[in-house]
């Protein structure tokens, strides 16, 4: 059977407009060895890295479908994780860009990351109050934490103890200890959500942020401390005095509810509040890698930076204001010289004293701070208008200066675009927003102007593609040139907002419909220029028609006999163009046409309205053929391929989608937007359409060569519905566990279902290979000689490697972070046959820490099943055996390694100081020889 319509594929060909996405968080990366110059931003489903000295995007890191929500470099700084609102998390290299690692463990959208000092764990917090510590270098889950009963917001490790202290919507800020994995104390001093927290003072102190205008300051006292090291200053323990360190104990012990096994790590008590300018919620709260500089910031404009104090600067402080106590003292008695010595103390505003403020130009979304080693602090502040700012200040200065250092705005618009437009020559694209128009390469992507304008609605380009026209929110018909960029005229059209524009098909003028229920004609022409001596294209209005409604949307027929206009009592009514005489109406919509098209041969009128259906009406008799269920949501944009009867719409279902409008079909979907699609334009080749949306970005598609056969299309639909469904289903439990405060990090997805499946049909393999070896040994036996064996072919891409060693390939290709959530989901009629090849491998010292990992873990999910298998008693007798001896051989090799490298660094390290010590000594020969050189010269001289 042959194809009956053959259909092209549309696939998505670039992302731009945007710079950075307001839901994930800016960081500083190191690139090419430089810090402080490189930033990383979310962009919708990627990330860019932006070289904020020249404004250029250097790197994109590719994401797949979701949102990025959360960005946090490793302490190396060669890498990047990045986490998704559907829960997943990936670590990209910043060398190559390509996301080797990925993590699927959140059911939400991951809201915090953060590396330990080392860069080997990383704990994400998520939308789902679960948090999770993965294994960077194993790449897999190590446990869940559960506590928090709201998302969490932020979580962080401390640097020299095994703990995690995180904070969430519940109020609650809790403290886990990783090596027992429970939470052995939480803060209940806050009476609305914690949405940062920052610790300063060598991990002393830990500053949180609420929804007031206060930053809560809480001392630590670890408890080891005191008992290991009994001399150790009371300063050192709680800061402050020791008067005040024993009173703060005492109150600890008294009034507050924590019950002393508690108490055991650490204790946590309130030492006081910062007062932040900002009257609303804490957005962002965060030192910098030092600790030094605090910075925290609301939903306004205004970053308030804090400097905290060391403990050098607080001795000194407290001496000078010891000497100043005792000159008054002595001014004012010889007799109270002693006395101020208990009195004095540093108040928490001293210790962390605010720097400035740093004003953005617009709301601040996120930030990140560096300070560099000659004490230049720089600001990266990513703002709400899709824009990125950095600013420099020295705040060790008496008064700090904040410069602006440089600004990324070229590459988008402010606010959302709500036109775009094609010029004829496919190149050129016009997107238009509430505060300007620009003019965009479709091949470099480049914004090549940028026009400041009022608040866009429609736009086109004039025939020539020299000038274009922007409709407006207030009326107004803006002509720009596009070789000077100037505005040449601005014309009051309309009395409300101009809707929609079309040009006429002889390309002489075009026609407005507006707010004020008005239709108006109009014709280029060419007028003298006040300012110079040549003529410049102008507009003058012809005719108008008057309606008894708000016009909507206005299209021309392609032979300009027939002009249709949507108008806001949900009907479209056609008139004569040239004598303006009513010809037909079209209702059943139920809400109001929003966008409309014509078709090339003028026979068909398809409209879209907010009733979320879309109409094919023939323009003949005004008769409706089909009415399209067609999105979720309103119906925004509606416009048809040149020369073909096949249209796309885009709603604010975030989808676009292409339809026939012969067969009445769905072809197929474009989904890439995520947020409300405002309009779309298609160039008039038909290999093109740019479309933007609410999350202030630009997409362009592009017409492939590839078919597109509908029944493939609906199929592959299908499979990615059930792949959905399997996500979403219930997830495997061990049996025998109790829901506790810990868990599995991992998640049932369709990858860890498809490595189960693979590793089943390695264990058939091996099993029907089995039977055939002994079928053949009996054979061979009963022949008297030698029978040839079928090898498997599967076997044989391999390399003729044995049905055993075939198994443990297919476990090795399985992703390290999959592996148990693969074993889970198997079937515990396979783990008899696992258990016997296990022996098998380990002892001939193959993959012993993957084996035993995966060994050890199917022994703690089917541990009643194995223990009272009879059959099992001898494999597990052996495996007991040959995992001891093989992990203490590999313990023993990694011991070797780890002494040998060390010996390597402590031999490197010796030859450098000896010849660092060399060349200082040649240098300094140098030096006294030139000086004797200069003696002489002076000598000779004189």
């Amino acid at each position: 059977m042959g194809l009956t319509k053959q259909y092209l594929r549309y696939t998505a060909s670039a992302l731009f407009g945007v710079i950075a996405s307001q839901k994930g968080n800016i960081v500083y990366v190191t690139l090419r060895g430089e810090k402080g110059r490189y930033v990383a931003v979310p962009a919708c489903e990627h990330v860019f890295i932006w070289d904020t000295r020249k404004g250029e995007k250097v790197l994109i890191l590719q994401g797949l479908k979701q949102e990025v929500t959360s960005l946090c470099p490793s302490p190396d700084g060669l890498h990047l994780a990045v986490g998704y609102e559907d829960g997943s998390i990936r670590v990209f290299s910043l060398l190559s860009g390509e996301g080797n690692v990925t993590f699927n463990g959140h059911k939400a959208a991951v809201t915090t990351l953060q590396y330990d000092q080392l860069g080997g764990r990383l704990v994400s917090g998520s939308k789902d109050t679960d948090l999770i510590v993965w294994d960077v270098i194993n790449e897999s889950g190590l446990y869940r934490l559960r506590g928090h009963k709201d998302a969490v917001t932020q979580a962080l490790f401390l640097r020299e103890k095994n703990l995690l202290v995180t904070s969430g919507k519940d109020t609650l800020v809790k403290w886990w200890d990783l090596d027992t994995q429970h939470c052995f104390k939480t803060l209940v001093g806050h009476r609305t959500e914690v949405w940062g927290l920052a610790f300063v003072s060598q991990e002393k102190r830990l500053i949180t942020g609420a929804a007031d205008s206060e930053l809560r300051v809480w001392n630590i006292t670890y408890i080891q401390e005191q008992a290991t090291d009994p001399n150790e200053p009371e300063s050192k323990k709680s800061k402050g005095s020791p008067a005040k360190a024993e009173k703060a104990s005492e109150v600890d012990e008294t009034s507050t509810l924590d019950e002393m096994p508690e108490e055991r790590l650490l204790r946590c008590n309130k030492a006081g509040s910062i007062m932040r300018a900002g009257r609303d919620r804490v957005v962002t709260l965060a030192t910098d890698r030092t600790g030094r500089i605090l910075a925290c910031h609301g939903t306004d404009s205004v970053l308030e930076v804090f400097c905290v104090l060391t403990e050098d600067e607080i001795c000194k402080k407290m001496e000078k204001k010891m000497r100043k106590a005792k000159k008054k003292a002595k001014l004012k008695s010889e007799e109270a010289e002693e006395e101020p010595e208990g009195s004095i103390e540093m108040s928490l505003q001293e210790e962390i004293q605010r720097v400035t403020s740093i004003k953005a130009s617009a709301k601040i979304k996120s930030f990140d701070l560096i300070l560099s080693p000659k004490g230049e602090l720089k600001a990266t502040l990513l703002l709400q208008n899709n824009t990125i700012e950095c600013y420099i200040l020295n705040p060790s200065a008496q008064v700090p200066q904040v410069v602006r250092a440089s600004k990324i705005t070229i590459g988008g618009h402010r606010s959302d675009v709500r036109t775009l437009a094609f010029s004829s020559d496919n190149i050129a694209v016009l997107s238009a927003a509430a505060e300007s128009v620009k003019i965009w390469n479709r091949s470099t992507l480049q914004c090549i102007r940028t026009m400041a304008c009022e608040y866009a609605l429609c736009s086109l380009f004039v025939p020539g593609d020299r000038q274009v026209i922007i409709g407006t929110k207030t009326g107004k018909l803006q002509m720009y040139d596009l070789a000077s960029g100037s505005l040449l005229e601005t014309l009051a059209a309309h009395d409300g907002a101009l809707w929609s524009i079309s040009l006429s098909p002889d390309q002489r003028g075009f026609v407005t419909g507006g707010a004020d229920k008005c239709v108006k004609f109009w014709d280029f022409e060419l007028v003298k220029d006040e300012n110079g001596t040549h003529k410049r294209l102008s507009v003058k209005q012809t005719r108008i028609l008057q309606l008894d409604e708000d016009v909507l949307c206005v299209r021309y027929s392609p032979n300009q006999k027939l002009l249709a206009i949507s108008l806001l009592d949900c009907t479209v009514k056609i008139f004569y163009t040239d004598t303006l005489k009513f010809f037909l109406s079209l209702y059943g919509h139920k809400l109001p046409v929003l966008c409309m098209d014509i078709s090339y041969d003028g026979a068909l009128i398809a409209t879209g309205s907010a009733d979320r259906n879309v109409k094919i009406w023939g323009l003949d008799f005004g008769d409706c053929h089909r009415s399209l269920f067609a999105h979720d949501d309103s119906v925004m944009t509606l416009q048809f391929v040149h020369k073909s009867h096949l249209f796309f719409t885009a709603g604010k279902d975030h989808k676009i989608k292409q339809w026939d409008a012969d067969k009445f079909e769905h072809i197929q979907t474009l989904e890439g937007h995520h947020q409300e699609v405002w309009c779309l334009a298609l160039s008039p080749s038909g290999d093109y359409i740019v479309s933007s949306s609410h999350d202030k970005s630009l997409r362009l598609w592009e017409r492939t060569r590839e078919p597109l056969i509908l029944e493939e299309e609906r199929e592959m639909q299908r499979e990615a519905e059930y792949e959905e469904s399997v996500a979403k289903e219930e997830q495997p439990v061990v049996a025998g566990e109790t829901q506790g405060e810990t868990g599995l990090a991992g998640k049932k997805t369709i990858e860890t279902v498809k490595a189960a499946e693979r590793i089943m049909e390695a264990i058939e393999l091996y099993r029907e290979e089995t039977a055939k070896l002994k079928e053949h040994q009996a054979i061979c036996k009963a022949a008297g000689k030698e029978v040839p064996l079928p090898v498997n072919p599967i076997l044989q891409a391999y390399g003729n490697i044995s049905p055993s060693a075939y198994v443990l390939e297919v476990f090795k290709k399985v992703k390290s972070s999959e592996l148990e959530e693969s074993l889970l989901v198997l079937p515990f009629s396979y783990v008899p046959d696992l258990l016997v090849l296990f022996n098998e491998h380990i002892q001939r010292g193959s993959e012993v820490e993957l084996l035993c990992r995966a060994l050890l873990f199917l022994l703690r999910i089917h541990f009643g099943r194995i223990t009272s298998n009879q059959l099992l008693v001898t494999v597990i007798e052996s495996l007991k055996k040959t995992t001891i001896s093989k992990v203490s051989e590999v313990r023993n090799v990694l011991g070797f390694n780890m002494a040998g490298l060390q010996f390597l660094k402590r031999e490197i390290e010796a030859k450098d100081e000896v010849t660092f010590f060399a060349d200082a000594t040649d240098h300094f020969e140098e030096k006294r020889r030139k000086r004797k050189k200069k003696e002489k010269l002076v000598l000779t001289m004189v």
